[in-house]
Parts: C-alpha cells; structure tokens; sequence
C-alpha cells in the first residue's frame, strides 16, 4: 500500500547546538552541562563530555551539502545562548557570524532552517541566578529572544522558543538527570510556570518586532494510556497527561492552564507563585505552530501501594507506571515502539486544539553499538528504517483524516552526542567515527533520500 504526504511537505532532521557544535574557537561561556561534566564527569557515559561533539561549527558546511545530497527542505537546530551572549548581554560577533553564515547555508541550498532557542543548554551564568526558578532569568531569555530575532530576522522565518521544556524541569527538579539535580515538586513547578512565562514573552516580542514568520514551541507529546478500562486506571493516566503534557499543551495553545491541574496543584500545596499580569501574558501568546516530538507512549495504572505519609510529592502519588505485555520494545533505550501513539497525538489535537499546524519535530531511534550492523562499509540499519516507516504511515493516515500535520523530523541527521548517553545510543541517518571523526551515510539516508524524492513510500 502506498503512503502519500501533501505537496510542499516538510522533510527534515532535527540537531541542537550543544549536541553538534563543540567548545570552538569563540568567546563562548560555560553551560549548565559543561559545569555539570567538570564536577561529575563519571555520570556521562565513558566519560564523553560536551566537548565530545562533532564540531559542526567548523564542519556545518560540508553537512549542509549532504542535507542537499539526501533532499532535505527543512532542518532543525538550534542557537547557544552561552554562545551567542556570552556575558548574558553582549552578543559575540564571531557567533553572529557563525549563525548567519549556517543559516544562509541552508537557505542557499533549498532548506527550510527552523531555530530553537533553548534545547536544554542553559549559560552557566544564568544557573547560578537560579535558573528557572528565579523570575529575572525570565527577563534574561526575553531579552535574549529579542536579539536573536533582531538579529536573524533575514535567515529564519520559523522559530522554536523551547525544546521539551517539561525535560529540564523533569531531569533537573525531579528525577536528577539534568543539572541541578534537585528533588523538589514545588521548585520544579515555579521553574515549570517560569519558563512559560519565558515562552509568552519571547512569542510576544517577535509578535511586536512585526517579522513576517512563525513562532512555535516543541513539546515532548507522550500519550498516557491506562492498564484497563477501569476508573482507577483512567484517572490515573489522566492526572499523568495533566501532569507530563497538558501542563505546557494548554497554556502554550490555549493560552490558561487546565483547570483540574490547577485544583490538583493547589490541594497538595504545590502550586507555583505568580501574578495576574503573568497569567495575561501567557493568554497573549497562543503559537502559530506546534512541534511535537514522540518516541515512545507512557502507559500507567493506578498505584498498587499507597504512599508513605512522609514521603516527597511527586508525580508518582497518583500512578505506577506499567509495561504492557507482549510490546514491541527497543531494548537498547527501554522504550515501548508504538506508532499508534503518534497518530494518537494528532487525532488529539485536531479535535482538542482547534488543528493548530503542526510538524513532527523529532522521532526516531537509538541503538547501541551499531558496529555490528557494517556490511561492506555501511550501516545496515533496517530497524530504524522500519520504525520511522511505521510512524510516518500513522501520519499519512491522521493527515488524511484531516490533521494539519505539515512536516516530518527525523532525530537525528547525524550521530550526535546525548547529554548523560553522550555516544551510547545512535540515532543518526549518517554515522560519526569517534575514532577519526568520518561521517558516512547508513543505509537508512538512502532509504529517506528516496521517501523525500517520491514524497511518499
């Protein structure tokens, strides 16, 4: 059976700065994951820092031009904040440069550039204010958001403010595998609220700057299915949905929070503190367009043991998570494969979210040690043509049913490096030799160079 996309469909990858660019020759200050190597250097698999990256800062050109080779019309990445204003006021002129010679690169050569601004790399600098739980660092990233607009108003017509923002906030306040390994509900909820309150502001300053292009945000959609039709179980992965989607879904589309998240919040004392221009500001800046990213689907019931009275909050109050039987699994992440899902999420926001437009931001999968799959010199990666086979079919299909889905992200274009995983699971379309630093095409590049050329498999 054929599977068919619209005509101007976006086909692309997606990278970050932290992830590709490597420490370069620039004034650059230190990020929240520098500073966490040079402490804890043991937690990064083998010991692979951010200083382990690819150097696509020196190389971005020879990556461009195997983005042209494969047909991408569309990627991507992001901008350093550390990088780009080193002192938190100050741009760098060589990032200046940098920036607007890689985003003219892909202009010139038919790609569609699509900046984020934060993928989780925050300046060092901003972390010892509090990071997201101070409001001036709101300013700060406000402030920041300007100058990139300002400054980049020529190259990039389509701008991400965050990248799966419930992710620091999860690794850095809850579940320690993001810097500053906190374990506190409260404090992850004001950083949750602050950032928002970023978000908002950074969508109303590129609405004030009066450019003609989009604003969005990327989040991690990760679909909350209950064990049973039972009405435990259904609660269950309905707070985890309020918790872990609908806590930036809502107020970044429909510009208020859920009102049962708010109840929650406020009857275990959780609830952040903020002001009612706070709450306007945030109802101003509805998005223009959406990136979603899905890898894998959360499945919960409801608890099995109640919980210790002098326990900390957390989101595990109110589920247990539960691995279905029989899953199709990728063992390498321990992640669930299911399709489904993805469909799901578009089916969801077509008739919960007024159809906002859409793009798949990122999907894909990681593997370890994919050495063993070279035959003749290449990756034989079937698994991951397979599953992005199986996702983009679910596409096709809520597209058809009238989803205003109009792109598809693969993570990653090229093997890069993973924050705590560093080099562990590969994701890329091209591999990266660590061991010379070579990046050649995985059988998998040739098998999306023919979906884009045909725009449909």
């Amino acid at each position: 059976m054929k599977t068919t996309f619209p005509e101007n469909f976006w086909w692309g990858c997606a990278e970050s700065a932290a992830q590709t660019e490597g420490e370069a020759d620039t004034s650059a200050s230190i990020t929240n994951w520098q500073h966490w190597y040079q402490q804890q250097p043991e937690r990064f698999f083998n010991q692979h820092g951010p200083q382990h990256t690819r150097n696509s800062y020196s190389c971005y050109k020879q990556d461009v031009k195997r983005m042209r080779d494969i047909g991408l019309n569309s990627f991507r990445t992001s901008i350093s904040w550390a990088r780009l204003l080193p002192d938190g006021k100050n741009a760098d002129p060589k990032a200046i440069d940098y920036y607007r010679s890689f985003f003219n690169e892909l202009k010139n050569s038919g790609i569609e550039p699509v900046v984020t601004l934060m993928h989780f790399d925050m300046p060092y600098l901003m972390q010892q204010k509090g990071g997201w739980t101070n409001r001036a660092v709101v300013n700060d990233f406000a402030d920041y958001a300007a100058r990139c607009f300002e400054l980049f108003s020529n190259e990039v017509k389509h701008w991400i403010t965050f990248n799966e923002p419930i992710v620091p906030l999860e690794g850095g306040y809850l579940y320690d595998f993001h810097y500053p390994n906190q374990r506190d509900f409260r404090m992850a909820a004001q950083a949750a609220f602050f950032t928002q309150l970023a978000h908002a502001k950074a969508v109303n300053a590129y609405r004030a700057s009066g450019q003609k292009g989009k604003i969005g945000i990327v989040l991690n959609l990760t679909p909350s299915y209950p064990r049973s039709i039972n009405q435990a179980d259904k609660k269950a992965a309905h707070i985890a949905d309020l918790l872990f989607n609908r806590s930036f879904l809502d107020p970044s589309l429909k510009g208020h929070y859920p009102f049962e998240l708010i109840t929650l919040l406020k009857k275990y004392r959780q609830l952040p503190e903020y002001t009612a221009e706070d709450l306007r500001e945030i109802a101003t800046a509805t998005i223009d367009m959406l990136g979603v990213n899905y890898y894998h689907p959360r499945r919960v019931q409801a608890k099995i043991h109640a919980i210790h009275p002098q326990a900390p909050f957390m989101p595990e109050w109110f589920f247990d998570n539960y691995e279905m039987p029989g899953c199709r699994m990728n063992p390498y992440r321990g992640w669930e494969i299911y399709p489904q899902g993805l469909y799901d999420i578009l089916t969801n926001l077509r008739d919960h979210y007024g159809n906002i437009p859409c793009f798949i931001s990122e999907n894909g999968m990681g593997v370890e040690n994919e050495e063993r799959f070279i035959r003749k010199g290449i990756v034989e990666d079937d698994y991951r043509i397979e599953f992005m086979q199986d996702h983009l079919r679910g596409i096709s299909q809520a597209i058809s049913e009238g989803s205003a889905c109009f792109g598809y992200h693969c993570w990653t274009f090229t093997d890069n490096w993973s924050w705590l995983n560093a080099y562990k699971n590969r994701y890329g379309l091209y591999r990266f030799d660590l061991s010379d630093g070579s990046i050649s095409p995985k059988r998998s590049a040739y098998w999306y160079q023919d979906v884009i050329k045909k725009n449909g498999f």
